[in-house]
């Protein structure tokens, strides 16, 4: 696959990001071609566009796989598994959030709940730092009960709310901050 100047950028912008966001430069960089790309590709046509070691890509390709934002897909007379990323942008983020909560906030939330209940009978624990456990435990309970309620919302409704902004504190009665 060629890539344009503006392809190219792009590939190594998303991989910086990658970086950032706590994944490897080289699954961002492979995601960002991939979902650039206008057919599937197969692992060697990666490796190649992108100068990276087979065994590099096949290994990012499993963790693409693994957060459910790459797919194997088979084309008719070739007999090589291609690849091809997500294209809707808003499953895209639903899907990696839906991951991220479970991989971060789910076990977070089980880590402050077990620090919780030892607490209750801890009497080597200061009770402000009790007291700060349990406000993170339920902050974390709130953040993840309003993710629910959001996550089962249409799509036209949560891009509705993205447009308003702040215009929903004014249905709400309340000023912006």
């Amino acid at each position: 696959m060629k890539l344009t100047p503006v392809m190219e950028k792009y590939i190594l912008h998303w991989g910086e990001m990658g970086a950032r966001w706590g994944t490897n430069r080289s699954v961002a960089q492979i995601h960002a071609l991939l979902y650039l790309a206008p057919r599937p590709l197969p692992a060697e046509d990666i490796a190649e566009t992108l100068s990276v070691a087979r065994s590099n890509v096949s290994t990012s390709l499993k963790e693409l796989q693994a957060w459910g934002l790459v797919r194997v897909t088979h084309i008719l007379g070739d007999r090589r598994d291609h690849f091809e990323a997500l294209h809707d942008t808003w499953q895209m983020l639903t899907t990696i959030v839906e991951e991220r909560k479970r991989r971060e906030i789910d076990p977070t939330l089980t880590m402050l709940r077990q620090c919780v209940l030892e607490s209750e009978n801890d009497s080597e624990t200061p009770q402000v730092v009790k007291d700060r456990i349990a406000n993170m435990l339920g902050f974390m309970e709130r953040l993840t009960k309003w993710y629910e309620q959001v996550r089962v919302l249409p799509k036209a409704t949560l891009v509705g709310l993205m447009q308003m902004g702040a215009k929903v504190s004014r249905i709400l009665g309340k000023k912006a901050a």
